[in-house]
């Protein structure tokens, strides 16, 4: 994102961008390659969509997650800030607190696999529909 749009950080960007790294891994499991998504999937339903798109071709899905304390996630970017601050943009206490705040965390089920996937939800008959308004391939 900060390599594409300097100081700017639009919020719609993101998600194309993720959209089209997304597009990347499926194709990539396609020809038979492991693809690991490390970004996003704090809702459940980012979760179920690519459990989904990976079911529907073949792929199997190994979730993990890590929890982190809070100070430790201070430090962690405190450094990212002070030894490459052209990869990200200060991040405040708050900010941390909100956004930890709004992360589903997996349940034991999604994580070792056992959990049936949810439907999409209302509005969308499929998940390749929700993922693709979610995770919009162009730019509006």
């Amino acid at each position: 994102m900060k390599a594409l749009y300097g100081h700017e950080n639009p919020p719609a960007a993101q998600r194309v961008i993720e959209g089209r790294l997304i597009q990347i891994g499926l194709r990539s499991l396609e020809l038979g390659n492991n693809v690991v998504i490390d970004y996003g999937l704090w809702s459940r339903d980012e979760r179920s969509a690519l459990r989904q798109a990976a079911a529907d071709i073949g792929a199997m899905v190994e979730m993990r997650y890590f929890e982190l304390a809070a100070t430790e996630q201070r430090k962690r970017l405190d450094q990212r800030q002070a030894e490459a601050p052209h990869t990200t943009w200060p991040m405040s206490d708050e900010e941390l607190v909100e956004w930890a705040a709004s992360i589903d965390i997996p349940t034991p089920g999604e994580l070792d696999g056992t959990e049936p996937i949810d439907d999409p939800p209302a509005g969308f008959a499929t998940w390749a529909e929700w993922r693709n308004h979610h995770w919009p391939p162009t730019a509006s």
